[in-house]
């Protein structure tokens, strides 16, 4: 069976993905524990401290040409995406 390699995130995809996970766990979390202040207080730890980075970082990723975006998603799925229209 053939191995396939990643390719690593960068910095600006790592950040946003990560946020994005951790701000879906705090989300769900205040879903089923609505007053739990453990959560409250992590939310309140991201927004102070991280908040600012992601948004900046999310900001590059939102500011790259499509095709860039296109050639990017292919390289991290290990399969080329059609163009728009669906034929090659």
């Amino acid at each position: 069976m053939p191995q396939t390699v990643k390719a690593p995130l960068d910095t600006d995809e790592e950040r946003v993905t990560r946020a994005q996970h951790l701000l879906i766990q705090l989300g769900a979390a205040l879903v089923s524990q609505p007053f739990d202040t453990h959560t409250y207080d992590r939310l309140r730890a991201f927004l102070a401290d991280d908040a600012d980075d992601v948004l900046a970082s999310l900001h590059a990723l939102q500011q790259r040409p499509e095709t860039e975006l296109r050639q990017r998603i292919a390289e991290l799925a290990g399969h080329t995406l059609l163009p728009l229209g669906g034929s090659a």
